[in-house]
């Protein structure tokens, strides 16, 4: 398996969609970076040479933020929106959905199971 910014992208899997296996990259970014890099897009991951994978790494570093800077980015303008107590943030804090969803009869993803009400019935 390639190794690219630490993440191990599958190598029977052509590159432009292996790519996709490092966190903020999607289908446009994995696509842009081939196209610059000069990589044929339909190659496998696993006949890549050391030297195409060091050109695919150095232009990921060099124009975007992906992995642990990205995921640390969004916890930080998280957190920036629960300090202020701003509406986005109480939503959050809340574990509510925070881009205007209904809540009343959805909304399971967000705000977990059900709470039981009864608890379970036993056979005396």
């Amino acid at each position: 398996m390639p190794r690219i910014l630490g993440v191990d992208i599958p190598k029977n899997k052509k590159i432009e969609f292996s790519l996709r296996y490092i966190y903020g990259i999607g289908p446009y970014r994995a696509e842009e970076i081939l196209k610059n890099t000069g990589i044929d897009p339909d190659k496998k991951a696993g006949q890549l040479s050391d030297e195409e994978v060091s050109r695919i790494t150095s232009f990921i570093q060099s124009h975007y933020k992906v992995e642990g800077e990205l995921r640390r980015e969004i916890s930080q303008s998280i957190r920036r929106l629960i300090d202020i107590s701003c509406y986005r943030g109480a939503r959050h804090k809340k574990g509510l959905p925070v881009r205007g969803q209904r809540t009343r009869c959805n909304a399971r993803t967000r705000k977990g199971p059900r709470p039981r009400v009864g608890g379970i019935k036993r056979n005396k």
